[in-house]
């Protein structure tokens, strides 16, 4: 039997304002479960600091594990390396900021002990968050899940218990940009929510500018979807057919209405529409070729630069990278 029940991973960036609240309170929860777990941090890349406090963790509890990467890599291959080395039945992936309450676990473990192979975290409502982010996230959740043949459960992040075995399918799984939560939902297996309110962020600035969410939203879209380079077909067609139709309209305009009518400027807008959607194609195309390219050079997902904790239990597993 596994002498890990829960392994909780917690991938951390810059987070010195609330690391040490985040730990007091995960500890809290797995303490009150009267169960032997690991909490797992994944340091990526903080530059203040948060990796120095880590460490005081992993000196003083002999259930914290400690992984930090030689640089930053981004939170989805820090919950990738926290998921590799974990050694428990069951994986919890939280964020350190504490938007996603701790507490909201214990309600996951239920639902897993009840026979359900991944618990997710389902948003019911969003506090402290702006309405442009909050708009932009329903709109992204829901294009994703209309363009994907992959059940992606809406108002969802990467909050959420998953079972050893689909653990272990994941682990797998080596593609470099990675959108976790769709790959949970990609393998399958029996997925039920935990619904939640969202808190407010407890201390420091957000992680994931628009920058980084635009970044996500293109890795859930090129891995999981085809549709948008069917779209440059579709798209080609009704353009070619557009175009037959103005040109007939100006053939006829000029027998008809107004002979001498020169189409320069007309046709000149034209050819800077076409051009505008030529070059939409491919940067469509580019973005699958470049990831393409990615997983084509086979350079490890991360890697760690610092390893404290795992050789109490002697467990966990490295699949992507050192």
């Amino acid at each position: 039997m596994n002498e890990v029940r829960y392994s909780v991973v917690v991938p951390v960036y810059n987070e010195e304002e609330v690391i040490e609240e985040s730990y007091r309170r995960l500890k809290e929860v797995m303490d009150s479960t009267n169960e032997p777990y690991e909490l797992i941090f994944v340091n990526d890349g903080s530059h203040d600091t948060t990796l120095d406090k880590l460490r005081s963790f992993t000196a003083t509890d002999s259930r914290v594990r400690l992984l930090s990467f030689s640089r930053n890599f981004g939170h989805q291959t820090a919950i990738t390396a926290g998921m590799d080395h974990a050694s428990g039945d069951a994986i919890l992936i939280i964020d350190a900021d504490l938007q996603d309450p701790p507490e909201v676990m214990l309600g996951m473990m239920e639902k897993w002990k009840a026979g359900y192979d991944v618990v997710y975290g389902k948003r019911l409502k969003r506090e402290g968050e702006t309405v442009f982010k909050t708009f932009t996230a329903k709109v992204f959740y829901r294009l994703l899940d209309s363009l994907t043949d992959v059940d992606i459960p809406v108002d969802t992040g990467d909050f959420r218990l998953i079972d050893r075995r689909v653990c272990d399918t994941l682990k797998s799984m080596p593609e470099r940009n990675r959108y976790v939560r769709g790959l949970i939902s990609w393998v399958g297996f029996r997925q039920t929510a935990e619904e939640y309110v969202r808190e407010e962020r407890f201390a420091g600035e957000t992680k994931y500018p628009i920058k980084k969410m635009l970044k996500l939203a293109f890795d859930g879209l090129t891995s999981f979807s085809y549709k948008p380079l069917r779209l440059s077909s579709l798209l080609g067609f009704f353009v070619m057919v557009l175009t037959a139709l103005y040109f007939l309209f100006i053939i006829i305009r000029n027998i008809v209405l107004e002979p001498n009518l020169s189409p320069l400027y007309t046709i000149a807008g034209l050819i800077f529409l076409l051009n505008g959607i030529i070059l939409l194609m491919i940067g469509i195309l580019g973005e699958y070729i470049s990831r393409m390219s990615d997983e084509s050079k086979g350079r490890p997902l991360y890697i760690i630069a610092e390893k404290e904790g795992f050789e109490r239990n002697g467990r966990g597993r490295d699949t992507h990278g050192e």
